[in-house]
Parts: structure tokens; sequence; C-alpha cells
């Protein structure tokens, strides 16, 4: 085994921790659906915000952390923010308003983005192989939406747009301050979603609500897994090789689509089934291309 050789059961527990944060977002996403049945928009981001900036103050001061370093008002910071806005905001509007199966597919193409973006922004390259793949995927997305047919719902760009704004945020952390750890990159990330909130708040013009123990219970359990789920994402990227814990980024969909059709009732259509294989068979070839150009 060579010094830089990652052991495999590394490569297994960081997989392991992928596979659970992914099912703690989907169960975030679902406790976020439930509470808009009764809360407006606005408020769950607000509260939601509230809650998960807290954890994370906690844990960055327990770290020795300072929660307003001048780095976090750097320019990359700052484009970090307006992204993360972005996507919080759309996508909850997403998993609000249209069915949870679609919503979580169409948030598996973000990758795709991302590593476009990385061609464009960052120099890195990508070969033709890549685009296609990427272009491939990105078609996957537009079978799911179905524009122009009798079935498609403009309430689904939502969830482009919300996928849009992820893929940004995560191109601005790649470039964000080294001194800024995961606590603090946290903290600000739920910062922006009180921000969203606010402003979406202001926009919609309907009175808060007070939560209903039923409502109060699944804003905490989102906030729980919301906050497990992103501490688990980093530990698997920090375990594990980036190329061997990826791939169970997708599982997601898996348990995205379970909890929309056991628990919202809902029924997944041939399209979306079919866009979701595009994403996911573009994405595997895209992580497996990437590992193959850059082995000694």
């Amino acid at each position: 085994m060579t010094p830089t050789q990652t052991p495999p059961r590394d490569n297994l527990i960081g997989s392991l921790f992928m596979i659970g944060a992914m099912a703690a977002f989907a169960v975030e996403d679902s406790f976020v659906k439930a509470a808009a049945l009764t809360l407006p928009v606005g408020q769950i981001l607000i509260l939601f915000g509230l809650g998960g900036a807290l954890c994370f103050a906690l844990s960055a001061r327990a770290s020795g952390a300072a929660l307003f370093p001048r780095a976090a008002l750097s320019r990359v910071m700052q484009i970090r923010s307006l992204f993360e806005i972005t996507g919080r905001l759309f996508y909850v509007l997403a998993i609000a308003l249209t069915p949870l199966s679609s919503a979580t597919v169409i948030l598996q193409a973000t990758p795709l983005l991302v590593v476009a973006g990385a061609a464009l922004v960052f120099g890195e390259q990508v070969g033709w192989r890549r685009w296609s793949a990427i272009v491939i995927g990105l078609i996957g997305v537009i079978v799911i939406v179905q524009p122009g047919s009798d079935a498609f719902s403009a309430l689904s760009i939502f969830a482009i747009i919300g996928m849009i704004g992820f893929a940004g945020r995560d191109l601005a952390s790649r470039a964000a301050p080294k001194s800024l750890g995961t606590a603090i990159l946290g903290f600000y990330g739920f910062l922006a979603l009180i921000v969203a909130g606010v402003a979406f708040s202001l926009w919609e013009a309907k009175p808060f609500l007070w939560p209903t123990p039923v409502a109060s219970l699944w804003l905490v359990g989102a906030i729980l897994a919301g906050v497990g789920a992103y501490a688990m994402l980093m530990r698997a990227m920090r375990v594990g090789d980036v190329s061997a814990v990826t791939p169970f980024r997708y599982t997601r969909l898996l348990f995205g689509i379970g909890l929309g059709v056991f628990v919202f009732g809902e029924t997944p259509t041939t399209a979306t089934f079919v866009g979701a294989g595009l994403i996911v068979v573009s994405g595997a070839f895209i992580m497996w291309r990437g590992k193959r150009i850059t082995a000694p």
C-alpha cells in the first residue's frame, strides 16, 4: 500500500457516512414539506435558519473558532451567501409546492453543473466525453420537467433554480478562504437561510403563525436532521477518497422517492424515472472519467 492510498476500511466508513447524510437530507426535506402544510414558507426558512445557525455557532465556539472572522466578509463568501440564499429559498419552495420525489431527482443534477462550472470558472480540464455526459444529464432534467407538454408545471422551475443556487454555492465554497472551517461555513449557510426567509416573508406578506405542537416537532426534526446530515457529509468527504464516497450521493434519490411515495402518497411518473436514470448515469460516468484521468 502506497502512503497516499486510503485504506479500504476508511472508504467503507466514508461511504456509510455518505449514505447516512443522504438519508438525513431526505428526512430533512420531508419535515420541511410537512411543516409547510401549516406554516408560511418564509417563517419556516427563518426558524430553520435560526436553529441551524445556533447549532453550528455552538460547534464553532466549542472548537475555539471565531464566529465573525475577517475572512467571512471576503468577496467569495459574499458570492457564496448569495448562491446559498437562492438555492435554499427556491429548493424549499420546490419541496413545499411540488412532489418531493421530482424535486429530489432534479437536485441530483447539481454535481453536473459543478463540474461544468469548475471548467468555466477554474479552468479545470473537462474533455468532450464529460461535456457530453453533462449535456445528457441536463437532458434528464428536461425530461422530468417536460416543458411544452400538458404535464409541465411552472412550479418545477423552483427546483431548477434551487439546483443552480446550490451548484454556485459549492463552487464558491471551493474558493472560500481555507481558514474557514466546516462549522463556520455551516453557520453562515444557515444565516443565509434566515435572510432568504426574511426576504420571502416581505414579498409574500403573510402573517406569521404560532406553530402547533406537531409543526414544532417537524421544524425541530428538520433542524436536527439538517445539521446531522451536514456533519456526516463533511465526515464522509474527509474519511474516504472523494471518488469512492461521492457516488453514494445518489442514494438520496432512493430516500427522496421512497419518502415521497410512502409518506406523501406521491406517484412518480415514467418521465421522472427516465430523467433520474439519465442524471445518475451521467454523474457516475463523469466521476469515473475524472478518476481515470487523474489516476497515476
